[in-house]
């Protein structure tokens, strides 16, 4: 037994400074989120704690680190514009978290493997454009609801070049960073614009950033101001339509963010173990349950910060643990230090995360497996940005599907052309499955098959075939091809197809033979 305490303690001393790590990614990209979804900063540090403490002890996720998602920002920004109130969105966040509970406990966990991936990449490129947008007027010193084009022409000159330095940071940390360069370039950014603002305020000229221009957190000194911190949930929103269109909405969207990155921190697991997902889609809805009961933002599993989390050893929760726990003592400890951080270096952050969803090497990747992957991926994304997530994402995979039956039509039958120089022998080949969806594109082959000819209409390797696409056949066979002198042979027909064609039994005889 003593043997195995150095392991333990090993094992702790590796989780704790994966937590540490985690814990320097998260904070300003809670604050930063919270920000870009125009809540309160805190906002986004009530959903970093609940994520890392409630959902890192309920997850069976060892490598998984759940947080305020980037992929929920539209649909937040929309929600806060349409209800006006914060504490009203709060009931949206506890709908979701309720919902996200149910569908744990009815086994919904692989609700995200039918979604198309252009669907769910288009709704992130979307979503990554939205950010972008909505952090330009801050990162040249204006707020949400500047006009971003005039702040272009008349910048606030320190806010601007404090955007400029963390934006260098950012991008150049590891290659200028040299042993320093497993420091979150992020942090890095934060801590040095906050160093440049500083300096700016002593200078005392018109670089200085104004109050607005900086996060702005309550600052506890006892109990009762703790307790005056938290935003309670109206419970008049509960009777609002919109409230609960959102709720709906953010249980969908988050659900699969969580299970998508749920998959990949499987991968990025050394130890290859597999997390539940059912489990998981109700460690999610408690979180969210208490997040919003608590004035948080909706929490999702984040790739980002569950990256970062394997990236620096953790092998055990107890990193992301360890990362709410440092999150809630930043908070209850560090406000005033805080209250320093200009929100151009939070909103520079953004816009390189806003960056990354929407890369021109996505649209590329898109844009190179064909118009079948692209018309879907590129409409999603422009949907998301004109509309909102919930149409973008419906309007995506109504094209999805148009393709999807489009592409099955045409992949119902194989026609060989082998005989086809005189047009006397065709063979029209039926796939394993031919439905309904089917009948339009077999009606129009055999409407030009021309007359004098033989056509072998080859089942063999048909499982099913709808009633529709018999009755085609036995109509064609019957009616059509007399009509045309069309010789018609019915080959590989099986058992299971007779109860379907009885009558074509009586008419033309099946044969199930390989050879005429």
């Amino acid at each position: 037994m003593e043997a195995q305490k150095p392991s333990y303690l090993t094992e702790f001393k590796t989780n704790f400074s994966a937590g540490l790590v985690v814990f320097l990614v998260a904070l300003p990209l809670c604050l930063g989120i919270a920000l870009a979804s125009g809540t309160p900063p805190l906002s986004g540090i009530v959903a970093g704690i609940i994520g890392g403490i409630v959902i890192g002890f309920l997850s069976t996720s060892h490598i998984s680190v759940s947080g305020p998602a980037a992929g929920l920002v539209s649909v937040i920004l929309a929600a806060m514009a349409q209800l006006g109130a914060f504490d009203l969105f709060l009931c949206a966040v506890i709908i979701a978290g309720a919902i996200q509970l149910i569908l744990g406990f009815l086994r919904a966990g692989s609700i995200a493997e039918y979604m198309p991936t252009a669907v769910i990449e288009g709704m992130l490129a979307g979503i990554g454009i939205l950010i972008m947008l909505k952090q330009l007027p801050y990162a040249f010193g204006g707020n949400s609801g500047d006009n971003w084009q005039t702040l272009l022409t008349q910048p606030h000159l320190g806010a601007s070049f404090i955007t400029i330095i963390s934006l260098f940071i950012i991008l150049f940390w590891k290659n200028i960073a040299g042993v320093f360069k497993n420091i979150p370039a992020a942090l890095i950014a934060v801590i040095v614009s906050t160093i440049i603002s500083i300096i700016f305020q002593k200078m005392g000229n018109h670089w200085t950033l104004d109050a607005h221009q900086l996060v702005l957190l309550p600052n506890p000194r006892g109990i009762e101001d703790i307790k005056n911190m938290i935003t309670l949930p109206n419970i008049a929103g509960f009777k609002n339509s919109y409230v609960w269109i959102t709720g709906a909405t953010m249980a969908i969207v988050a659900s699969i963010e969580t299970l998508l990155s749920i998959e990949a921190a499987d991968h990025l697991d050394k130890q290859r173990r597999i997390t539940d997902t059912n489990h998981e889609l109700r460690a999610q809805g408690i979180g969210n349950i208490i997040a919003g009961l608590l004035g948080g933002l909706p929490v999702t599993s984040v790739i980002v910060r569950s990256s970062a989390n394997a990236d620096a050893g953790a092998t055990r929760k107890t990193a992301t643990i360890v990362h709410g726990f440092l999150l809630l003592v930043c908070v209850l400890t560090m406000a005033p230090l805080l209250n320093r951080i200009p929100l151009a270096s939070l909103a520079a952050v953004l816009i390189l995360v806003g960056y990354k969803l929407a890369r021109p090497s996505v649209i590329k990747h898109f844009w190179q497996k064909g118009w079948y992957q692209f018309v879907p991926f590129f409409s999603t994304m422009i949907a998301v940005v004109q509309f909102d997530l919930l149409k973008g994402v419906g309007i995506g995979l109504i094209i999805s599907i148009i393709f999807i039956l489009q592409n099955h039509m045409k992949r119902a039958y194989y026609l060989s052309r082998e005989q086809l120089a005189d047009a006397k022998v065709i063979e029209l080949s039926l796939a394993e499955e031919v439905s309904f969806l089917n009948k339009a594109a077999i009606k129009k082959t055999l409407k030009n098959i021309r007359r004098n000819s033989t056509l072998i209409i080859n089942a063999s390797n048909s499982l099913y075939i709808s009633s529709d696409v018999m009755d085609l056949i036995e109509d064609f066979s019957n009616i059509t091809a007399k009509e045309k002198n069309i010789r018609v042979i019915l080959r590989g027909f099986k058992a299971n197809h007779d109860y379907e064609n009885e009558p074509l039994n009586h008419h033309v005889h099946i044969h199930h033979h390989s050879v005429i």
